[in-house]
């Protein structure tokens, strides 16, 4: 070989060298890299490389990262705390005097009175009314989210459940002209039927309250490889997309109806009642071409 072969050779051959070196140095950084991130992921996260390397910049940043979102977690965590311990304890103090509002409110109304007088104890019965309804589902979120109230799911026919959800809301139905009708269905499921029967009824009086009149809403269900699926179907005008991940939050109310009665309660209450008993709710919709609201019930 002549010297010039020899020198391409040794070039060649330091290029390879040169090559392994790089790879072998790229693929310890990405471990030590999912290292730091598992660290990361359990919590204990710590730095220990204290020198002027890449790898011990990037280990700095992640430290005050984590240590920021640890502090805007615990931030956000007193805030929600906070709130939760308002509405209970505005709820509880409120209940007393809307009990004892109503109940003179309907003792008024009883009364011997002139005809504009006996409206306007009427009305006030119908506003105390709703406002009973306000604190009641502000107590019960509060007890969901406090714990006071845990769901007991036990296996039991799915079909009362549905009867039930219609039953309650066929009067409000009736008086706006919009039909509601369960389909008959011979399934089981675990759910608990008290809290499960607020959740579905929240869903069901949300179907009838904003499908307008000659419109309908159908309650069905199907059996599922691991759950039972409860579908509230409804004619009304529909939820745009970038609604639909926002309703299920507490307080929440669609910019299309906030004219309509209501706390923005009803389907955060469903959700967190499902979630309890290892289910979910989930919507489709398209404005225009109404909503079906899904309630996934485990099958055991």
């Amino acid at each position: 070989m002549t010297g010039l072969s020899w020198v391409l050779l040794a070039l060649a051959a330091a290029g390879l060298a040169f090559g392994l070196w790089q790879w072998c140095q790229r693929r310890q950084a990405i471990r030590q890299l999912g290292a730091m991130l598992d660290r990361a992921i359990a919590g204990g996260f710590a730095e220990d490389r204290f020198d002027e390397t890449e790898l011990s910049a990037l280990e700095a940043k992640l430290a005050r990262f984590l240590r920021g979102s640890a502090r805007a977690q615990k931030t956000v965590a007193g805030e929600q705390a906070a709130v939760k311990a308002l509405i209970a304890h505005i709820s509880h103090q409120t209940r007393t005097p809307i009990a004892n509002l109503l109940l003179y409110a309907s003792l008024l109304a009883e009364s011997d009175l002139p005809p504009q007088q006996r409206e306007q104890a009427q009305a006030l019965m119908a506003q105390g009314e709703k406002l009973s309804f306000f604190i009641q589902a502000l107590v019960k979120a509060s007890r969901l989210e406090t714990g006071i109230i845990v769901p007991a799911p036990v296996p039991q026919p799915v079909e009362p459940l549905l009867e039930e959800a219609v039953g309650q809301e066929a009067h409000a139905a009736q008086k706006k002209s919009v039909t509601l009708q369960a389909a008959p269905f011979a399934g089981t499921a675990a759910f608990d039927p008290r809290w499960t029967a607020e959740a579905l009824g929240n869903v069901v009086n949300n179907a009838v309250k904003y499908t307008p009149a000659g419109g309908s809403v159908t309650v069905c269900a199907h059996m599922l490889e691991a759950f039972c699926r409860v579908d509230v179907a409804d004619t009304g005008p529909g939820i745009p997309e970038e609604e639909q991940g926002e309703i299920f939050n507490r307080f929440y109310r669609g910019v299309g109806t906030r004219t309509a009665e209501g706390l923005g309660l009803g389907l955060y209450l469903a959700r967190e009642i499902l979630a309890l008993q290892g289910g979910y709710i989930k919507v489709s919709s398209r404005p225009g071409s109404g909503s079906t609201f899904s309630l996934y019930l485990p099958r055991a």
